[in-house]
């Protein structure tokens, strides 16, 4: 076997190819650009009638947990202002305090965000590398099933959607665009220039594929497992291309909703997460897609809130400053009854005798347990739907924090993932949760 002489670049196995370029832009093909499935139609016949589906939701400036944890816990807990906000769904949800990542001291407890899906170590240090978000995993196992693999969407902040390399997918923030991706039919020559796009992909995967196993002999061993590493990645996406290709020509959901328009007040933030929640569980309604990350972006101004006169950020480093909470929790809330509203929409559909949210694990929480101190330990952590038994507060131990990828091998088994582990995770599953099947 010939070992290089000299380094061998990613520009020098890019030039191989003939000038062709894998462009990580291209990933958003995977993402909100392509399609959906229609429940009941005939494109549909090999779809089961209610699909799995998982949704993360991550509040990025973290929530107050005095105004959000309750005191005692069990099923009897003593309702807390944030849950008094979803109260009439308390059966369909359970909450958990004491998980958490290991290892998440970067240079700030922002950097916790990163990691949020992934659990990466030392996030924002030097050699940070993150790994595959949990919602990534779960679309290639599932993402073919739908016309959209994933959905990877924020009010306009940073994505939680990371690829098997650590490369972060671009989030869309645009209501308006994904509305008409998913619902609203291209004109023919629109239809044609998305097909010659795929196929344009299809093309430069084939050309960078065939160079670089050209390359193979001119590597060490544990070069060449990482090339083929890669090539595998070229030949999941040339599989994800081809079923895009047959999405294209087939008609989009009709719903019962007029196209939005994108609310560009960053000020107005409670108003751009609801409409972002309407489109996704319009998005999972017509079974468009059966995962969805959702990023909710705090602000370095001041939201149009009653009551709340101080920039959001400066309000989550309150010091537990009375006032300075007083206006926190009037934004913290107002996320809460955003949320609410939410499962009231998925509550509200029906879907073979049962609504969505029986079938839809929707975790709601954030990469904080305490903003104020940057403390990325004791998460909050909601759980709704998603056929498991709710209804508790479980308080799991503050001062050693159990990883929060027990939870994510549950939640991955539950999508179909025949997999016994997951970043930092030590067991399957948590305590306090427990499937009704």
């Amino acid at each position: 076997m010939l070992i290089p002489t000299r380094p061998m670049s990613r520009r020098r196995l890019l030039r191989s190819a003939g000038g062709a370029a894998l462009a990580l832009p291209f990933l958003e093909a995977m993402g909100p650009s392509l399609g959906h499935r229609v429940l009941g139609n005939d494109h549909a016949a090999d779809s089961e009638r209610t699909p799995k589906r998982f949704v993360a939701i991550c509040a990025s400036l973290g929530f107050h947990g005095d105004h959000l944890f309750p005191e005692s816990t069990g099923r009897d807990y003593a309702i807390t202002p944030y849950l008094e906000k979803v109260q009439r769904h308390r059966d369909d949800f359970s909450l958990f305090s004491g998980l958490s990542h290991p290892e998440q001291n970067g240079n700030n407890g922002h950097a916790s965000e990163l990691t949020w899906l992934t659990a990466a170590r030392r996030p924002g240090l030097a050699g940070f590398r993150n790994t595959i978000s949990l919602d990534q995993l779960i679309a290639q196992e599932i993402g073919l099933k739908t016309r959209f693999p994933f959905l990877a969407l924020t009010t306009g902040g940073q994505s939680l959607s990371w690829t098997s390399s650590g490369v972060e997918i671009p989030a869309q923030h645009s209501p308006a665009k994904l509305f008409t991706a998913m619902f609203v039919d291209g004109k023919p020559h629109e239809v044609e220039a998305d097909l010659d796009r795929l196929r344009r992909g299809r093309s430069v995967l084939d050309t960078i594929g065939s160079r670089a196993q050209s390359l193979k002999r001119e590597l060490g061993i544990r070069d060449q497992q990482k090339l083929d590493e890669y090539l595998h990645s070229i030949r999941d996406l040339e599989s994800r291309l081809q079923q895009s290709e047959g999405w294209v020509r087939r008609p989009k959901p009709v719903v019962d909703e007029e196209p939005v328009s994108d609310i560009n007040d960053k000020a107005l933030a409670i108003e751009r997460q609801k409409l972002m929640y309407r489109i996704i569980a319009l998005a999972l309604q017509t079974d468009s897609t059966r995962t969805v990350t959702f990023q909710l972006a705090g602000l370095n101004s001041v939201p149009q809130i009653p009551g709340v006169q101080s920039d959001w950020h400066g309000l989550s480093h309150h010091g537990k400053d009375p006032e300075k909470i007083a206006e926190l929790k009037r934004i913290e809330a107002a996320e809460w009854g955003a949320f609410g509203e939410f499962l009231d929409q998925l509550k509200s559909i029906e879907e073979s005798n049962q609504s969505p949210l029986d079938h839809t694990a929707v975790m709601f929480g954030s990469n904080l347990g305490n903003a104020s101190a940057h403390d990325w330990r004791n998460l909050p952590i909601l759980l709704a739907g998603g056929g498991y038994r709710h209804g508790e507060y479980v308080a799991h131990d503050a001062a050693n924090n159990t990883p929060l990828c027990n939870l994510y091998v549950d939640l991955a088994q539950r999508m179909g993932l025949e997999i016994d582990a997951f970043g930092s995770s030590t067991a399957t599953g948590i305590k306090g949760l427990e499937s009704t099947t």
